[in-house]
């Protein structure tokens, strides 16, 4: 009895454990990028979702790890009527993380009169550079399209 009761213990420090790995799955992809929005430009905000759809075509979502993160008037990109919230939609579904910088967030409400309405899939963090920079530190690749 007391045998059983040490594999169970041990298959549920097992299980727990790989509950853990799973749940961060992007901390362990072949591939870590950080894309980079920060410019008001429409070319440019489709550029960045069209680099970040032939990223997952190239690897698969299983084998990268990928966020956007947007800051300044990149901002833009992340406003819930902006046109392209199907496409974020779409790369949500397979993964992709969207980061909306704080800081830009209040400026921006300063100068409306009203904090912009997001994307619901959008993430609120602090600042975007400082994202970029933690994301880097963890080994991802930015790239500014």
């Amino acid at each position: 009895m007391k045998m059983a009761s040490r594999w169970l213990a041990v298959l549920l420090m097992l299980g727990l454990s790989f509950g853990s790995f799973t749940a961060s799955a992007g901390e362990f992809a072949e591939q870590k990028i950080v894309l980079q929005i920060s410019d008001p430009n429409p070319f440019k905000q489709t550029l960045v979702l069209n680099v970040a759809n032939n990223v997952l075509r190239y690897y698969g979502p299983d084998r990268v790890s990928l966020e956007i993160v947007a800051f300044g008037p990149g901002l833009r990109l992340l406003f819930a009527e902006n046109a392209n919230k199907g496409r974020i939609k779409s790369l949500v579904d397979n993964g992709v993380r969207f980061s909306a910088c704080k800081n830009t967030i209040r400026n921006m409400g300063k100068k409306l009169g009203h904090p912009p309405e997001l994307n619901p899939n959008a993430v609120k963090v602090d600042a975007g550079v400082v994202r970029i920079v933690e994301l880097m530190d963890k080994g991802y690749k930015l790239i500014k399209p």
